[in-house]
Formats: structure tokens, C-alpha cells, sequence
């Protein structure tokens, strides 16, 4: 993506559009400036694939490696767990990796600088950024639920409002999350190597391919508190309905803290200048 074409969209939407006179509001200024990502998002192809493609393909993955008694020890089924999988590739690819080099790329080009000086609030600067994103996991993990119901047999959630607050926590999550990583990214190129360890880390460790049930009880213990841990529990949960008042309460209530914490990181340590 050139300089020219990245700054041409924000020019022309958000700046132009939610600063140009007193009577925009919020709501008007967050649609401006989530249209003009949008359109940018769409232009580059590898952001594309990642946000699009990736989180629908490594669903497929989990097929292959857990086998029946790994699903039987843990209690669940194929679907469950291509389900769990699905959402958790969508909110990691669609939101959290697409948006620090998202939010590393308007940065470095200086398009978060220009925005400062409009109408927008720093808050609206980054939601606006986030929007796309947020809405195409959104979008995903819609498709990866009605794909696994209807393709694999999946039962019906049993709490679907747990399934929904786990998915609403954990994009919000993962766009605070993406801002904190990209506040510590030098360039676009280092953005996706800075981005790694809270994937790998998350696909492992947070029951989205690996069930909980198959570590030790301490280390389970310890990992149901990563940061996207508890999300996964709330969706596994209001599917399955296995999760407890106490425990649904114990996982929204780590999901709040880890929110809590990002959103901290971010008014403490986020650039809105190129890093020299």
C-alpha cells in the first residue's frame, strides 16, 4: 500500500467528513471514519487474507489433530471444538492481528497525527480505526457457528447469551490488546513478528485447539487466565451449557480485568507518532 493511497482515504473521510463542521456527532464522526478504514482494508489483499480467509481455514486443522479420546477425556464433541476454534482463529486474525499492523501502518504514515488534529477524540481515533475489523470477526464467528450447526451436526447452545458476551469480550479485548502491541511495534514489518506471541500463546493455551481438560489441574488453572482464555470458556460454555453461574461470573470477571488493563496500556503507552 503506497503512502499516497493510505492518506487519500482518510483525507477524504474522516478527517474532512467528522471535523467539518460543529453538528457531527460521535455516532457520525465513528461511521466516517470506519467507512474510510474499510475502504483501505479493502484495498490491500494480504490484510484481505488474513482477516478473511485464514480464521474460516484453521478450523479444519483441528479436525485432523484432536483425536476421539483427547474429545472424549475433555467432553466434548468435533463440532464443539471446531466451534471454540473457529471463533478463537476469527478474533486473533480477523481483530487482534489485523489491527496492529493496522494501527503500526496509519501511525508510521502519519494519517493517527492528522487525525489528532480534527473534531475526533483519541477514544473515536482508534474505535473508528477498529471498526472494520472488529465488525469482520463479528461477521466470522457468526459464519463459523451457523457453518458448524449446519455442516457438523452442532447442537443448538444451550446458554446462547453466555456464547455472545464471551464473543463481545473478547473483540474488545483483542482491539485493546491490538493498540497495546502496536504501541510497541517499530514499523509494519516488525508489527508481525510483535503480534506472535499472544497468538501462539493463545492457540495453545486457551482452549481453543488445546481443551483445558487435558493439561495437569495447576497448569489448567493458570491458563484459563490468559487473556483470551476466559472469552473461549464463555462461548465452550454457552454451547455446551457445562458452566456454572460461579464459573461463567469467575470467567466475565477475568475478561473485565484484562479489558481494564489494556485500556490503561493503551492511554499510558500509545504512539501517535512514527517510533525514531
Amino acid at each position: 500500500m503506497s503512502a499516497a493511497t493510505t492518506t487519500a482515504g482518510p483525507t477524504a473521510g474522516p478527517t474532512a467528513g467528522p471535523s467539518a463542521g460543529p453538528g457531527t456527532t460521535a455516532a457520525g464522526r465513528l461511521a466516517a471514519l470506519g467507512k474510510a478504514e474499510l475502504t483501505l482494508l479493502g484495498r490491500s489483499k494480504g490484510m484481505l487474507v488474513t482477516a478473511l480467509v485464514i480464521p474460516l481455514v484453521l478450523p479444519l486443522s483441528v479436525q485432523q489433530t484432536l483425536k476421539g479420546d483427547i474429545l472424549e477425556k475433555a467432553g466434548l464433541s468435533m463440532g464443539t471444538a471446531m466451534l471454540t476454534a473457529g471463533i478463537g482463529f476469527a478474533m486473533l486474525f480477523a481483530v487482534y492481528a489485523a489491527l496492529v499492523n493496522i494501527y503500526v501502518a496509519r501511525r508510521e504514515e502519519l494519517v493517527l497525527k492528522r487525525l489528532r488534529t480534527g473534531e475526533l477524540l483519541d477514544r473515536e481515533i482508534l474505535a473508528g480505526t477498529a471498526l472494520p475489523a472488529a465488525l469482520i470477526g463479528l461477521v466470522q464467528c457468526v459464519v463459523v457457528a451457523v457453518a458448524c450447526t449446519a455442516l457438523i451436526d452442532l447442537e443448538a447452545p444451550k446458554a446462547l447469551h453466555l456464547a455472545v458476551l464471551g464473543v463481545l469480550l473478547g473483540i474488545v479485548l483483542m482491539v485493546a490488546l491490538g493498540a497495546v502491541t502496536a504501541a510497541f511495534s517499530r514499523t509494519a514489518e516488525s508489527a508481525q513478528v510483535s503480534s506472535l506471541p499472544l497468538m501462539f500463546v493463545s492457540m495453545i493455551g486457551s482452549g481453543m485447539t488445546v481443551p483445558f481438560e487435558i493439561f495437569p489441574d495447576r497448569l489448567a488453572s493458570v491458563l484459563e487466565l490468559l487473556p483470551l482464555s476466559p472469552a473461549i470458556r464463555l462461548v465452550r460454555g454457552g454451547w455446551t451449557g457445562e458452566l456454572s453461574a460461579y464459573e461463567a461470573l469467575g470467567a466475565v470477571a477475568t475478561a473485565v480485568a484484562w479489558v481494564v488493563l489494556a485500556v490503561f496500556a493503551v492511554q499510558r503507552w500509545f504512539r501517535w507518532e512514527p517510533r525514531h
